[in-house]
C-alpha cells in the first residue's frame, strides 16, 4: 500500500462522517443555504429588482421569484459578462462555463468563489465516500485519467469561459498531479477524435487505476485502446480498479463495456452539471444517487405532471415524495435563482434523500399524450438487452407519424455492437418493456391507436458521425435520448441514404 492509499483512508473517514452528519439533518442544511443566498444576493440587481429586502420565509421566496430558465436569465448575465457589477451575486463570476443548451443555443452559467467549492469539493468527497464504504484506495497510487473539455479558457466579454470539466482542469489538488494523465498538451486538443488518438499513445502503457468519464466518449477510448492493443482493457490495465462515469444512464452500456473491459470493476455514478454538482452514488452498488444538500444549493422541485401549466406547484425538499418525477429547480450561491436546470429526478429514498436522474424536461414523446420520458427508454432498452443476446453502442427514440403502411408508432434508432438473434424478438421485448413503464403508451397500443414500436439498426459509427456533424463530439455532449419531433432521426436517416 502506498502513502497516498494509507493515507486517503483517514481523510474519507472523517469526510464521510461530515457528510453523514448533513444527512441526518437535511432541512437544516437546506434552511441555512436559503437563508445565507438570500441575505447575500439582497443587494444585488437581482435582489432589488425581485425585492429580496422582503423575502423572509420560502413562501415569501416563491411567491416573489418566479421559476427561471436560461432565456429569462440570459439578459442578467449578458450584464455579468459585460462587466456590470453586483448583478447576480456581490462579487463577479471567477468564471462562465459553457456549455450546449438543447433549446438556448450555447449557454454561460456563472461559477463564482463561493460556488466553486461545490463542483470541485464534491468531485473529491464522492471518491471519499467511496474509500470510506468500500475501503478501496489502491486506486490513489497508480494513474488516472479524467475524459473532459479542453482547459484553455476563453473571454466572454471580461469573463474568463470554458467548458466545466476543463474548468475542473485547473483545480486538481496538488498531491494528484503526478498521478494525472493525460498531459496538459494533450488535454489542450480540441478535435476530439485527435485527443483520444493521443489519449491512447499516452495512457496505453501506463498504470491506469481510475478512469473517468461520459460512457459514450469512454467507449470511444476503450474502443481505440483494444484495437491498439489486441486485447482487453482490463488486461491492458491490470491495476484498474475504478470507473467513474456521468451524464447519462450507464446501465444501457454496461454490456459493451464488459465486453471492452473483459473483467468486473467496479462503478461510481455521478450527477454533475454546469449549474451545479447535484449529487453522488453513496452506496456500493446501487442504482440512485445521495442528494448533495449542504454545498450552497437550495433545491427546489415541480412535478412533470404540472410542467407547462400557468401555476405548477413549487414544493421545498422536506415535501417531495417518492416515485413521482420533478423538475429539478435550484437557488445557488452562483447567482442563480429558481432556475431550471432542465433535469428531471425521481426520489427513490427521502431518509436520506436519494434520487435517479429520470430525463430531461425538452426531451419526450408525447405525439399521442403517452409522454414517455427517458428513464422509460433506457430501462426498456435494459431490460430488453437482458433478454436477448445483444450489446446497443447507441440509441434515440422518435415518432413516426405517417408510416408508409400500419399505424402510427415509435421509431427506435439503434447503432448495435452485437445485433440479437432476431430482431423482431428484440422490438416485442422492447415494447413489452415500455408497455410495462408507461401506462398511457400501453393503452394506446392496446387500443389500436399505435403499432408496435418499429427498429431501425444504424451501422456502426452513425452516432459518432451525427455529433461530429453538430460539433459536438467529445467534451460533456451527449446524444438525446428521445425526441417529439424527427429532427434528429431524419439526421440519422440522410447519412445513411
Amino acid at each position: 500500500m502506498g502513502i497516498k492509499s494509507l493515507l486517503s483512508r483517514p481523510f474519507a473517514h472523517w469526510i464521510a462522517g461530515q457528510i453523514k452528519q448533513d444527512v441526518a439533518h437535511p432541512i437544516v442544511c437546506q434552511q441555512k443555504i436559503f437563508t445565507s443566498i438570500i441575505e447575500k444576493g439582497r443587494q444585488t440587481q437581482f435582489g432589488i429588482a425581485y425585492d429580496f429586502q422582503n423575502i423572509k420565509t420560502y413562501s415569501d421566496f416563491r411567491e416573489k421569484v418566479p421559476v427561471t430558465d436560461y432565456e429569462e436569465m440570459r439578459p442578467w448575465i449578458n450584464s455579468v459578462s459585460a462587466g456590470e457589477k453586483n448583478v447576480l451575486w456581490p462579487e463577479s463570476p471567477i468564471y462562465l462555463a459553457k456549455t450546449s443548451g438543447t433549446t438556448s443555443g450555447v449557454k454561460y452559467i456563472p461559477i463564482t468563489r463561493d460556488s466553486i467549492h461545490n463542483h470541485i469539493d464534491t468531485a473529491r468527497n464522492a471518491l471519499l465516500m467511496y474509500i470510506d464504504a468500500t475501503g478501496n484506495s489502491g486506486f490513489t497510487d497508480h494513474k488516472m485519467i479524467f475524459l473532459q473539455g479542453s482547459p484553455v479558457l476563453d473571454k466572454h466579454g471580461v469573463i474568463d469561459s470554458g467548458r466545466l470539466s476543463g474548468i475542473a482542469a485547473h483545480y486538481v489538488p496538488g498531491y494528484l498531479q503526478k498521478n494525472r494523465l493525460p498531459s496538459w498538451k494533450t488535454n489542450c486538443i480540441e478535435d476530439w477524435e485527435k485527443k483520444v488518438d493521443r489519449i491512447v499513445d499516452e495512457t496505453i502503457t501506463q498504470r491506469m487505476s481510475l478512469i473517468s468519464g461520459i460512457p459514450s466518449w469512454l467507449r470511444m477510448y476503450f474502443e481505440k485502446l483494444v484495437e491498439q492493443a489486441g486485447k482487453p482493457v482490463g488486461e491492458i490495465f491490470p491495476d484498474l480498479q475504478l470507473l467513474v462515469y456521468g451524464g447519462v444512464n450507464y446501465e444501457p452500456y454496461r454490456a459493451i463495456f464488459d465486453k471492452l473491459i473483459g473483467r468486473k470493476i467496479d462503478t461510481l455514478e455521478l450527477f454533475p452539471a454546469s449549474e451545479g454538482f447535484f449529487a453522488f452514488q453513496d452506496q456500493y452498488p446501487a442504482d440512485d444517487l445521495l442528494l448533495n444538500i449542504n454545498s450552497g444549493i437550495f433545491y427546489e422541485f415541480i412535478p412533470l405532471a404540472q410542467i407547462g401549466k400557468a401555476n405548477p406547484e413549487r414544493i421545498p425538499l422536506e415535501e417531495v415524495k417518492t416515485e413521482i418525477d420533478y423538475a429539478l429547480i435550484i437557488t445557488s450561491n452562483a447567482g442563480l435563482y429558481a432556475y431550471s436546470i432542465g433535469d428531471t429526478v425521481r426520489f427513490t429514498c427521502t431518509q436520506p434523500y436519494r434520487i435517479k436522474v429520470s430525463g430531461r424536461i425538452s426531451q419526450f414523446i408525447s405525439s399521442f399524450g403517452e409522454h414517455v420520458i427517458a428513464s422509460e427508454v433506457e430501462g426498456a432498452m435494459v431490460d430488453a438487452l437482458k433478454l436477448c443476446d445483444a450489446r446497443v453502442i447507441e440509441f434515440t427514440v422518435a415518432p413516426l407519424l405517417y408510416p408508409v403502411t400500419g399505424k402510427p408508432r415509435h421509431e427506435w434508432f439503434i447503432e448495435f455492437e452485437q445485433k440479437p438473434a432476431s430482431l423482431e424478438q428484440f422490438a416485442s421485448a422492447l415494447d413489452g418493456a415500455l408497455r410495462v413503464k408507461n401506462v398511457y403508451y400501453n393503452d394506446l397500443v392496446s387500443g389500436h391507436v399505435l403499432d408496435q414500436l418499429m427498429i431501425t439498426v444504424l451501422p456502426q459509427g452513425s452516432f459518432d458521425r451525427y455529433m461530429k456533424n453538430k460539433g459536438m463530439l467529445g467534451g460533456q455532449n451527449k446524444v438525446p435520448r428521445l425526441a417529439d419531433n424527427r429532427s434528429i432521426a431524419d439526421a440519422l436517416l440522410s447519412m445513411i441514404g
